[in-house]
């Protein structure tokens, strides 16, 4: 039986290494790679270093136009990963908050699976930031693999 794989992106080397493990699981499954723009992050919700102070401002149509250009970016580089793995895949996008998206696309579509990466973070980073990772996990109607830094312990 073929599955859907949901693979949230957002350009961190955790994201492209649960895209690399989703791509491996999805043998005849469809590997659908997912990018939530959110609107409470001023660096366009990726992993790209953005200097705010030369960036459109935060919220702009502008800046809406400059996070759909980094959506571009991350997209073609997730099709370039999968045609090296000799996989297919499809993209889709929402606006909102990432944890929330995510787990609201698995709920109203056919995924069978979510595959995540993790930043890892710890202490009061990640009790000021929280972490998308453990909040998908905790309402995702469906299983979900967190891929984390192979060096963590």
């Amino acid at each position: 039986m073929a599955s859907t794989l949901l693979v949230p992106i957002d350009g961190s080397p955790m994201s492209w290494r649960a895209l690399e493990h989703a791509l491996e699981l999805a043998a005849d499954g469809t590997v659908v790679v997912f990018h939530v723009i959110d609107p409470a992050d001023p660096g366009y919700s990726s992993a790209t270093n953005v200097d705010v102070r030369t960036e459109p401002p935060h919220g702009s149509e502008a800046w809406y136009e400059r996070a759909a250009e980094e959506e571009a970016r991350l997209f073609e580089e997730a099709r370039e990963r999968a045609a090296d793995a000799d996989a297919t895949l499809e993209t889709d996008s929402e606006v909102g908050e990432p944890a929330r998206e995510i787990v609201d696309y698995a709920e109203a579509n056919d995924v069978d699976h979510v595959v995540i990466g993790s930043h890892g973070r710890t202490g009061p980073t990640r009790l000021l930031l929280g972490s998308v990772a453990e909040l998908v996990v905790q309402r995702s109607p469906v299983p979900v693999t967190i891929v984390r830094d192979r060096d963590e312990t």
